[in-house]
């Protein structure tokens, strides 16, 4: 099969998948078969991309010769993109068997136009990650938010509506007031919008006009959820359990973090950057980020808004290794892609499970509930430890390298990284303490009966969620230990982009 056929492939899997869906979708049981089988297929088709990637191979795509005059419609798979497909593909299935058993867990409606949207999410993160050139990002960054609106306001409240203006309007203001501005600066520049090795502005701009256009680009990927621009995140936490979970780990957020590492890798160019130090505003914002969303998720009582602003200060993490411009900067960034995404849908897998199992939202009513939930909140705090960066988790590697890349620069860096690991464990840990040690509170709802909420067969211990929501959140918390021992493979997989051996 030539490489275009298999980029191809990938990317029709999830579009046939959201077909089938739509086709069966008055046949519950079906229309659930057809997302797990799109899901699988699409992880398998990735998978076949990655043996010519780490040979040093960059398969490509050219679908339409000009999208816009010298601007193709194409696609490359290259090392950075390789990593986000696997991340979105490899947790696609995952969520796909968390959401059938959420979602009839917990009564939702319209659960066919869900699948359908979930399916095109993947199918625009897809696109983005091998998108051969900034004008190809663009359009699939487009289709991704257009994709997920209907998913932010599944429940269509009030509320929900409320949220998804928020969503709709900070995310496609920014793409297309600072983003498209930026591509179309970079156009006019450098003559062309390719991803190119080494970047492709070094000597077509004016380096005093660098922080500018690196702002426009870094605010125009909304999705990062950087600070004053962050708000939409945690608006959209009104959305479902597994939306929550394709936001925060899969699809969404990944989306605009990868992009920046993506152009600054090969549009700017580390060599440039690091020389004119034109990244250094960057890094005090992602700093400033990644301190204040750890502190303002200390105050959160209501469980997912805690992980929500726990997710924008460790997408800070990725934007600071971004700009660092050292090669274990961009190499920690890439790799907390991959380790942040196993790591957060783990938690938001667990926050779904205390949902449907034991109708709690909220962190002060967890006390005791590791008696009747000791797999969910086991697996809970594996991620969590994943998350603060403590061996043997994966976050630890990634950690690492941002440490290593920040030392490079300057020390306060590297205490902002300690200092943010620190509130970490202040905001994350507690909830499994209060759920193993603290005793039960007496709130007058009384108990459920063994495994109810998520389906899939009964419980394995009494109050646990069914199996069907279960495996997902043990397959996930597994993966954070698992991430830890693979590490190296995703550094030689990243180590060709910034010129170092693997």
């Amino acid at each position: 099969m030539s490489p275009a056929l298999t980029i191809a492939l990938c990317l029709a899997a999830p579009v046939v998948g959201a077909l089938l869906v739509a086709l069966t979708g008055k046949k519950a049981n079906l229309r659930e078969a057809m997302t797990g089988l799109a899901s699988l297929v699409t992880i398998g088709l990735v998978l076949t991309l990655v043996g010519p990637v780490m040979a040093g191979e960059q398969p490509e795509w050219v679908v339409v010769d000009a999208l816009l005059p010298g601007v193709p419609l194409a696609f490359r798979v290259e090392p950075l993109g390789m990593l986000y497909a696997l991340v979105a593909a490899g947790l696609w299935p995952v969520t796909s068997a968390y959401a059938v058993g959420y979602m009839r867990g917990h009564h939702e409606t319209n659960q066919t136009r869900f699948f359908v949207c979930f399916a095109l999410s993947i199918f625009a993160a897809l696109g983005i990650a091998f998108a051969a050139n900034l004008g190809t990002l663009f359009l699939f960054y487009e289709v991704l938010t257009l994709c997920t609106y209907p998913l932010v306001t599944h429940h269509q409240t009030a509320e929900a509506r409320h949220s998804g203006r928020v969503y709709l309007g900070i995310l496609m203001g920014t793409s297309v007031g600072f983003l498209l501005l930026a591509i179309a600066w970079t156009y006019a520049k450098a003559g062309t919008l390719d991803f190119r090795a080494g970047g492709i502005l070094a000597g077509h701009i004016d380096p005093a006009m660098l922080p500018l256009l690196l702002g426009l680009f870094a605010y125009g990927c909304g999705k990062a959820a950087l600070m004053p621009l962050h708000r939409w995140l945690p608006n959209a936490m009104v959305a479902p359990t597994p939306v929550s979970a394709l936001l925060h780990a899969v699809a969404v957020v990944k989306a605009g973090v990868f992009s920046i590492l993506k152009i600054v890798v090969y549009v700017f160019g580390i060599d440039l950057l690091h020389g004119t130090g034109a990244s250094e505003w960057l890094m005090w914002v992602a700093t400033f980020t990644l301190l204040m969303g750890s502190l303002i998720a200390f105050r959160q009582d209501n469980l997912k808004a805690r992980l929500a602003y726990s997710t924008i200060a460790q997408l800070a993490y990725i934007v600071l290794g971004a700009a660092l411009v050292t090669p274990e900067g961009i190499v920690g960034g890439g790799l907390h892609i991959a380790t942040h995404a196993v790591g957060k849908i783990t938690l938001f897998f667990c926050a779904g499970a205390i949902l449907v199992a034991a109708h709690k939202k909220n962190v002060s009513e967890l006390d005791g509930l590791g008696r009747t939930m000791p797999l969910t909140m086991a697996a809970f705090f594996v991620a969590s430890l994943s998350i603060i960066g403590v061996p043997p988790l994966g976050g630890s590697w990634s950690k690492w390298y941002l440490a290593l890349g920040a030392a490079d620069e300057h020390a306060i860096f590297v205490a902002a990284l300690m200092v943010s690991s620190l509130l970490n464990i202040g905001y994350l840990i507690p909830i499994p303490i209060r759920a193993f040690f603290f005793p039960a509170k007496d709130d007058g709802h009384g108990h459920q009966e063994p495994g109810a909420g998520c389906i899939g067969g009964d419980g394995p211990l009494r109050g646990e969620v069914r199996w069907l929501c279960a495996v997902p959140l043990c397959l996930t918390a597994a993966a954070c230990v698992a991430l830890f021992f693979l590490a190296h493979w995703v550094v030689r997989l990243l180590a060709p982009i910034v010129g170092v051996a693997g």
